[in-house]
């Protein structure tokens, strides 16, 4: 007799298991939203799909009246921008320093112990001095998810370093190595992937950071669109960007998984 800890479901009953708890949602939704609207039409808190999407054709498909603009896009556009250049300053950053930390003993004795208190800072503790400091531009806001995301990935990265094995630094010495060639040929190749992998698991704290940022001084965005519409209790708004921001999250998730699989094949012996 099989225990069910042995049994491992194939391919076609994977993705079976994984559409049930969705389609679950979507069902206990739609139930949830009819009764409502039942005894009520204008009920604003569960709205049906259909008045999702045609606040969400008026947003994407329609131009505002006041600027022009197609505010969905706009709003998708400014918003990943934001956390593009945010995580990619915040993953060089993070990178050279927990590259150096980990390898270099004199760098990490004065360096690592200011970065593991710089990491319990709480970020959003930090956003109005950088609203006093940068103003209420583009700046705070990439300066937010830099300050929440470069030191989880700089200890991150850090902790790798010191984890490869010691023998190959020894054996690149003993080649004739210098601490440069040691830096470049030895350690960076084998961080490299750690640094994408880092980069996918800090993603939903820099989301985190930006729709902060957006809600309480933007002019556009995926997170000041939602805090703005809430005075209203835009319920038909609000939800679909919130599906829109995960279904976001997911791809650039899926995107950097597949990035480092295909630029880093070694790394992952046994993916098939």
């Amino acid at each position: 007799m099989k225990r069910l800890i042995n049994l491992t479901p194939s391919k076609p009953t994977k993705l079976l298991l994984g559409l049930i708890p969705f389609i679950a949602l979507i069902f206990i939704y739609l139930i949830a939203s009819d009764a409502r609207l039942a005894e009520n039409a204008t009920d604003k808190l569960l709205p049906s799909f259909a008045q999702m999407g045609d606040a969400i054709h008026t947003l994407a498909f329609e131009p505002s009246k006041r600027s022009g603009e197609y505010l969905f896009w706009q709003d998708t556009f400014s918003s990943l921008y934001r956390l593009a250049l945010g995580i990619f300053i915040a993953a060089i950053l993070g990178f050279t320093i927990g590259l150096l930390t980990g390898a270099i003993p004199s760098i990490h004795s004065p360096v690592a112990p200011l970065l593991t208190i710089i990491s319990l800072v709480p970020p959003m503790a930090l956003l109005p001095i950088l609203f006093i400091v940068f103003g209420l531009g583009e700046l705070s806001k990439v300066a937010l998810i830099v300050i929440g995301v470069a030191p989880f990935i700089a200890r991150d990265i850090q902790r790798c370093a010191q984890e490869i094995p010691q023998e190959q630094l020894v054996k690149a010495q003993t080649l004739g190595a210098s601490t440069w060639q040691i830096l470049v040929r030895v350690l960076i190749p084998q961080l490299l992937p750690r640094l994408i992998n880092a980069v996918r698991l800090s993603l939903g704290a820099g989301w985190l950071f930006l729709i902060a940022a957006e809600a309480i001084a933007s002019t556009d965005g995926l997170g000041y669109r939602i805090f703005l519409v809430r005075r209203y209790m835009s319920m038909d708004v609000i939800l679909p960007y919130v599906a829109w921001i995960t279904l976001l999250a997911f791809l650039v998730d899926w995107l950097l998984a597949k990035t480092s699989r295909w630029c880093f094949p070694w790394h992952y012996p046994n993916a098939k």
